[in-house]
């Protein structure tokens, strides 16, 4: 590589990075709505026609900031994982982790699991990001399962074609009725952090931190997890 052709690579990620960060500083003093292409480039001072050769759309950069979050959100809970750890104790670490990057990202968390942005619709380059946090909990659920004498969560009838198809298309090694579980439990999850977060819990719980590890708890036992003896 040139020394030329390599001093425009820096610059280019470093003008991506300087877009990013004024789009971000928008999203938390507009919300994500109210982005505007002409007002990023106005605030870094460059014209609308060279920010375009970055983002050519709103929706393009709104995508990447998508993206960002998703990897900022999976990173951290890879990093809390603790493998060597007993599943229930993987499961709260990781719980815990999602909810210690939303307070401290909270308008990142906002753009991925709070109210759709009218007229904009994800693209599938969104979903393998998307899919990382899930995809530790399906790996703790798959690890624990592999023990014959562990408990499988309930079914009710009606939803067996409907498990069976999740499960198909998620995890077709674990059982339905694990893979059920697991998606009800991700979604109550995040149900759990958006209402600590977007105030839902004013006046309603006071010690959060206890009250959420309690919860991710009954999560875990919700998809067949169970303490380790003392």
């Amino acid at each position: 590589m040139s020394t030329a052709h390599g001093a425009r690579a820096r610059a280019r990620i470093e003008v991506t990075a300087a877009i990013k960060d004024e789009a971000r500083r928008q999203l938390a003093a507009e919300g994500a709505a109210r982005l505007s292409l002409r007002a990023v480039a106005r605030e870094l001072g460059m014209v609308s026609s060279a920010l375009y050769r970055y983002f050519p759309s709103r929706d393009d950069l709104l995508t990447a900031l998508i993206i960002d979050a998703y990897d900022s959100l999976g990173e951290c809970a890879e990093r809390a994982h603790e493998p060597a750890a007993d599943p229930f104790r993987r499961w709260i670490t990781v719980c815990e982790a999602v909810r210690g990057w939303a307070l401290d990202h909270p308008q990142e968390y906002a753009l991925i699991y709070g109210s759709p942005v009218p007229g904009y619709t994800a693209p599938d380059t969104t979903v393998p990001a998307a899919a990382r946090v899930g995809l530790l909990l399906i790996g703790i659920a798959r690890d624990a399962h592999q023990d014959p004498e562990l408990a499988r969560p309930p079914l009710a009838d009606e939803l067996r074609p409907e498990a069976e198809r999740m499960a198909a298309d998620l995890a077709p090694d674990l059982p339905p009725a694990v893979v059920t579980a697991l998606v009800a439990a991700w979604a109550q999850l995040y149900g759990l952090v958006g209402f600590e977060l977007f105030g839902q819990f004013n006046r309603v719980v006071e010690d959060r931190e206890t009250f959420f590890r309690h919860a991710a708890g009954q999560l875990a036992r919700g998809v067949g997890l169970v303490p380790a003896s003392p």
